[in-house]
């Protein structure tokens, strides 16, 4: 399939609890994919007699089916039933023209959707579960020694996670998870041993591959088998041009000395060209053994030679690098034990971290990984999370009260109790109810997501490829007319020959074929090892150039811990009455207001609380909750609401007090029960203390438009504003009109990144060019709707992830110049004269020095205090100056 070609698809798609295609959620649904930078048009098909049809139009050169399903199962549907999806690796690293090659095979395959193979190694095929010819499928991944499967796989030993495993339900609904059964009924077609789990099998390891992959294997040296016989090679050339030069020793040594860095230098040079031949490529290896066997034609043995072995020794270094990448990336992956202390009664077992299950209890010694995600149940200490988050100060972990009540809602179980697989305890023993499965854990759907993400091409390399495909035909060509030189330059055959083989040599765009994925995989290493996920080199390339970022308030901008700090009780109503009845509605809600609101309502009252209840609680959308107390109907919600209802508007003594409270930066609720109105509540939220410090760095790094969209009232976003330092706020938005927010700035602006929870704020995130979740560790909706995944809790991380993307785009516009550069002054450099040894040494040093740039990734240590010690200084002293006011309330709520 091209990857420029617009494809259509129709899928039948589940979503819990839903009734019809009229339904919220399916219109939650398709507003998460609409403005999607790549999908062209979502609607849903109704036939009578059929179910409905999410029919999505999109181009799968900008976004790939594996993003639109995390995006579709981030609101809780299902797109597996039709499609199957399967993440692998290689045993060892691919060249970049081998792994172009072996995904241009596997997207011939009928029933394939998409499929990339990156030079890591990693392995990434959609494919049609009843239409593709699944053996066929399966003989051309064994064919890189690892096996095509879609079943569970246990992160043990760095196996990659072939699938998600588990969806979360939609938030309008609940939590709601769907065991993927169907995706492992009739996806096995051979027993498997207990080490052979999924898409990380070694078992061919060592074995020689098929379709001339034998040196991905690495043949009689092992791994380092290129490298051992590029070595040789240059041992060969020397040597016979030392003879040669001394003019000692028989010409036969000499000969052989050449004929032997032929042999050692080409093997694996020969074995690709055949394989691309027979696959009806004409690639650059080819185009270097046509040139080394023209220089021997010529009897430059010794320059066919020394081109052999420095094109041998880049092909290994290529190898070698991308080794370093890739094993940065499955370091990840060896960080969670393989076994685990799990409690039976007062009976303690070692058993192996695949078998636990949600529910089992399991013991931490002192200074251990934990074996899973889950909950602490007894015992207090400090975690260093670093691992999974990437802070770098340990986090103190305590018991929580209801452990099973905790496991089921793990994703919103507080941080202080929830801990998560392959992070490092401190110096107190604890007991950890399992949360998860290790398939299903923090880190193993980090791990999935970084592989699928090496396996993506980013828009740069698109480009680079369309380059290669239009540039090798015309250097060809080129030959040709050069090797026809003799016929109008009078000289002979063979100079015209030499030079249009120095030509060939010069005009290849080796280091161009690697420039690109060598810096954004080590990019993306670079910021996976620092607890920030980015899906791929489109991210990755974009948050480099963009100079917008929009952020959510609640969570983002403030700690997301609301306070009640404010009640204003109406005339002939007593705050006792008017917080029983918020108590007894708010009840009902796990929203962090609700919650803060139920706080601060006992913290008030205390032991002289009424007992009132509620019945049919129900949200009203942007606006706040509607209840049944005693058999009238309640309201708390925005004043904004009173003025849309037909029974009377704010009285002015409590309009007069919602006013004062919103200036001093409170977001206010009205509280009316029947025709009574009772009172105006006031809570705050406030600001985090790194943030004033998190916006200077970013405008260090060049971003110009800080932009804050809340649902809050004007009054309340402008006063975050302003301390936190944005540019701009925009307030009383609802989820819809913040999505059409995004898209006009990015028609006014260009790229917009969008940093929100990854819950509330998908369908905006969907709809930036790049959307950012924070504190992603533990939540799967987060994981999924983001482009670029802050794993911990802390806004400090999003500078060193922009910093991160700027320097990966420099570096690729560096390596860019670098390979075309140096073909640009060899072409006309050899077709002057210059020999192709010289032009061998300018062409190899290329490709070495691109990648060598590119893995100065690896060592970045991002901007001036992005650690978040500056920020959490400068941000404290600006709330000190700037929100005295609402600072203030915090000690006057309780």
């Amino acid at each position: 399939m091209a990857p420029s070609q617009r494809v259509r698809l129709e899928l039948p798609f589940v979503l819990p609890e839903v009734d019809g295609p009229h339904d919220q959620s399916v219109g939650r649904l398709v507003g998460l994919l609409a403005g999607r930078p790549g999908v062209e048009h979502v609607h849903i098909k109704t036939q009578e007699g059929s179910p409905p049809q999410l029919c999505l139009h999109y181009d799968p050169s900008r976004i790939t089916v594996s993003r639109l399903r995390e995006l579709v199962s981030a609101v809780g549907a299902q797109l597996t039933q039709k499609f199957a999806h399967y993440v692998g690796c290689a045993p060892v690293p691919l060249h970049s023209r081998s792994a172009r090659l072996f995904s241009e095979r596997l997207r011939q395959v009928p029933g394939v959707l998409e499929a990339e193979v990156s030079v890591t190694g990693r392995i990434r095929v959609e494919y049609e579960r009843a239409g593709v010819a699944r053996t066929k499928l399966e003989d051309l991944v064994r064919s890189l020694g690892t096996e095509l499967t879609d079943g569970t796989s246990a992160l043990a030993k760095g196996a990659v996670i072939p699938a998600n495993e588990h969806f979360r339900g939609d938030a309008h609904h609940g939590e709601h998870q769907h065991a993927r059964d169907h995706e492992n009924d009739h996806d096995h077609d051979h027993e498997r041993g207990p080490n052979e789990r999924g898409g990380h099998d070694h078992a061919h390891e060592g074995k020689g591959g098929h379709a001339g992959h034998d040196h991905a294997h690495g043949g009689m040296f092992g791994e380092h088998t290129e490298l051992i016989f590029a070595g040789i090679a240059g041992l060969c050339v020397l040597a016979g041009w030392l003879l040669e030069r001394a003019d000692s020793g028989p010409d036969w040594l000499t000969q052989a000395l050449y004929v032997g860095a032929y042999f050692f230098g080409g093997y694996f040079t020969v074995k690709e060209a055949i394989e691309n031949l027979l696959a009806r490529r004409f690639e650059i290896d080819t185009l270097m053994l046509v040139a080394a066997a023209g220089a021997a034609a010529l009897g430059n043995w010794a320059e066919g030679g020394l081109l052999l072995f420095l094109f041998s020794l880049g092909h290994s270094l290529e190898h070698f690098a991308m080794g370093r990448a890739r094993r940065a990336i499955e370091a990840l992956a060896k960080l969670a034990p393989e076994t685990a202390l799990r409690k039976l009664g007062e009976e303690v077992e070692e058993v192996p971290v695949a078998s636990l299950a949600p529910g089992d209890v399991v013991l931490v010694k002192p200074n251990e990984r934990l074996p899973a995600d889950g909950v602490v149940i007894k015992g207090t200490s400090s975690v260093n999370q670093a691992p999974v988050t990437g802070e770098s100060i340990p986090v103190d972990k305590s018991p929580v009260l209801n452990g099973k009540a905790a496991v089921a809602a793990f994703d919103r179980a507080d941080a202080v109790n929830r801990v998560f697989a392959g992070t490092i305890n401190g110096s107190g023993a604890m007991e950890v109810m399992v949360a998860r499965l290790a398939s299903q854990s923090t880190m193993a759907r980090v791990v999935q997501m970084v592989a699928e993400a090496e396996a993506q091409r980013s828009p740069t390399q698109q480009f680079t490829d369309k380059f290669e495909r239009i540039f090798v035909p015309v250097v060809l060509a080129l030959v040709a007319l050069l090797m026809l030189a003799f016929l109008v330059v009078d000289e002979p055959f063979s100079a015209s020959f030499y030079r249009a083989m120095a030509v060939l040599v010069a005009a290849s765009p080796c280091a161009l074929a690697i420039s690109v994925p060598s810096a954004v995989l080590s990019g993306v290493a670079r910021a996976g090892r620092s607890g920030v996920l980015v899906k791929g080199g489109g991210p990755l390339e974009n948050l480099g150039s963009l100079n917008s970022i929009a952020f959510d308030k609640t969570g983002t901008l403030t700690e997301g811990r609301p306070k009640l700090t404010d009640v204003v009780a109406a005339s002939g109503v007593t705050e006792a009455e008017l917080l029983a009845v918020v108590m007894a509605v708010e009840s009902h809600s796990d929203h962090p207001l609700a919650s803060a609101l139920v706080k601060g309502g006992r913290d008030r009252l205390g032991q002289d609380a009424p007992a009132l209840s509620a019945d049919d609680v129900r949200g009203i959308t942007g606006r706040g909750v509607q209840a049944s107390v005693d058999g009238e109907i309640v309201h708390i919600a925005k004043p904004v609401l009173f003025s849309e209802l037909d029974d009377g508007p704010l009285p002015p003594e409590l309009a007069d007090a919602d006013n004062d409270l919103v200036h001093s930066g409170r977001t206010t609720m009205v509280v009316r029960k029947g025709t009574r109105f009772l009172g105006v509540i006031g809570v705050m939220d406030t600001p985090r203390a790194s943030a004033p410090g998190v916006m200077a760095q970013l405008r260090e790094l060049g971003i110009e438009r800080l932009v804050m969209i809340s649902g809050d009232n004007q009054q309340v976003a402008d006063a975050v504003a302003r301390t936190v330092g944005l540019t701009e706020a925009r307030g009383d938005l609802m989820p819809e009109q913040k999505v059409e927010t995004i898209k006009a700035l990015r028609e006014r602006h260009g790229k917009v990144a969008m940093v929100g929870d990854g819950v509330n704020d998908a369908p905006a995130m969907a709809n930036a060019t790049v959307g950012i979740a924070m504190g992603a560790a533990g939540s799967d909706v987060a994981l999924e709707a983001a482009d670029v995944a802050l794993m911990s809790d802390d806004l400090s991380q999003l500078p060193f992830a922009v910093g991160l993307s700027r320097r990966t785009r420099r570096v690729i516009k560096q390596n860019l110049w670098v390979s075309l550069g140096v073909v640009a002054v060899l072409i006309p450099a050899t077709i002057f004269g210059l020999n192709i040894g010289t032009a061998v040494l300018f062409h190899e040093g290329s490709t070495v020095l691109v990648v060598i740039n590119a893995l100065r990734l690896l060592a970045y240590r991002g901007v001036s205090g992005s650690n978040g010690d500056t920020a959490t200084a400068a941000g404290s002293q600006k709330c000190d100056q700037q929100f005295s006011g609402a600072c203030d309330a915090d000690s006057t709520g309780a």
